[in-house]
């Protein structure tokens, strides 16, 4: 579907919602390279923690004009378009609870969604084919077949793509990773990622949604379940239905780092085991604890769980390591921290600001430091880790087709429904 079509069917599908017509046009993120004089020219679906966090980030590039916001709960919202307005001293922002209509304005360059992980695939999908550049949250899907449809289209659209896993723009990781890379500790045998544990809760009481909170939307593709504050905005993450645990919350972050290390950015790996601690009680059942063990083909063994000292920390002979954290940097030999990669060696993507980064590609049209396929690896070890703990068992994976080998059930949970009218 091209892109007025896609406008045009937009457009169509919000009248019938009820919410004001669209008239279709092109904008321009119809993959032209922006003249260093024009302004870029941003909409943002979800603003919540993250989306506050990230239209803040927007908002403080001078190339960049925000026109639009989206969120389901209009509180969020009208402080959202309220942050905008007072950015730019005029109240020209548009609000609104429907992303389609925010997709189907046609005068915009990219969009930043930071909704929760079940609503990560679907605006993707439609806003590449809408010929916009995304900066997409992290976990990039909340399956793993879900990635991977993200990652063709962006293939098949030639969008630029981003994902918040700003790790990358900093310096200590980049450095970590090119120690390792260039082979400063040797041949990497064990990897150990350390991530915050995960959550339960008590008894609830359920009831009817805050008259701000379009539920209906929030639950949008994930399956029904009655409101309660326990299951919305921050807390979707400990339901499966809706996000994936503190694994999915975290590895996209410091699992993204180690396969950096260990150039394992367009693969993953061949067999995956784990256990974890399930709430008992509650509506919460994503693991609380969780040991997740991930094997790869070239013999190195990656260790996630919330037991480890956080951050990532690489393995090498000889008793030689090197591990990295937010604000924390250390290796055996000490001497390493003061190493320096020469120009013959292998010398990795340096950004030193993610948002930056985005936006400097949407003009050149040069890949990003996170681009969908990366994102969809690190997000990989999450989903696979998830399936091993819930099935109990061992699974098998081919990384190059991204198949469970001889285990329906666990192929089967590469994929989640979407509930009837949502689909890709």
């Amino acid at each position: 579907m091209d892109r007025r079509h896609f406008l045009r069917s937009s457009g169509a599908a919000a009248a019938g919602l009820g919410v004001c017509s669209i008239v279709p046009a092109f904008g321009q993120g119809a993959g032209r390279r922006l003249a260093p004089s024009e302004r870029i020219a941003v909409g943002c679906i979800g603003m919540g923690g993250m989306g506050s966090g990230n239209l803040s980030n927007f908002l403080g590039q001078p190339d960049v004009q925000v026109l639009a916001v989206c969120d389901v709960d209009r509180q969020r919202l009208a402080s959202a378009k309220a942050t905008v307005d007072k950015r730019y001293g005029q109240a020209t922002c548009a609000a609104t609870t429907d992303f389609r209509e925010l997709l189907a304005r046609g005068d915009l360059d990219a969009v930043v969604i930071s909704t929760p992980d079940h609503w990560h695939a679907i605006p993707a999908i439609w806003a590449m084919r809408a010929g916009l550049d995304v900066y997409g949250e992290k976990p990039m899907s909340h399956s793993l077949l879900e990635g991977r449809a993200i990652v063709q289209a962006q293939q098949q659209y030639g969008r630029i793509w981003q994902t918040g896993s700003w790790q990358r723009s900093t310096g200590s990781f980049k450095v970590a990773c090119e120690l390792v890379r260039n082979g400063r500790i040797g041949k990497i045998s064990r990897i150990e990622i350390g991530l915050p544990s995960g959550k339960a809760c008590g008894p609830v009481t359920f009831g009817e949604p805050p008259p701000e909170l379009d539920y209906e939307m929030w639950l949008g593709p994930g399956e029904w379940a009655p409101y309660c504050a326990e299951r919305v905005h921050y807390n979707f993450r400990f339901q499966y239905a809706y996000g994936g645990g503190k694994i999915m919350d975290w590895v996209p972050h410091h699992g993204d780092i180690a396969l950096w290390g260990i150039d394992y950015d367009h693969s993953g790996p061949v067999a995956i085991s784990g256990v974890g601690d399930f709430p008992t009680a509650g509506i919460y059942d994503s693991a609380v604890n969780f040991a997740v063990v991930c094997e790869f083909a070239n013999g190195c063994e990656m260790h996630i769980s919330n037991k480890l000292r956080g951050g990532c920390k690489w393995f090498g002979e000889n008793g030689q390591w090197v591990w990295v954290d937010r604000g924390g940097f250390d290796a055996n030999p000490k001497i390493l921290l003061r190493e320096r990669i020469g120009p013959d060696e292998r010398q990795l993507y340096h950004s030193t600001n993610h948002v930056r980064n985005f936006l400097d590609c949407i003009r050149s049209r040069r890949e990003a430091i996170t681009p969908a396929e990366v994102a969809h690896r690190a997000a990989s070890l999450g989903h696979l880790g998830n399936i091993a703990m819930r099935l109990g068992r061992k699974i098998r994976f081919d990384p190059a087709q991204e198949l469970v080998l001889g285990d329906p059930s666990g192929q089967q949970m590469l994929t989640n429904s979407q509930r009837a009218p949502w689909h890709l």
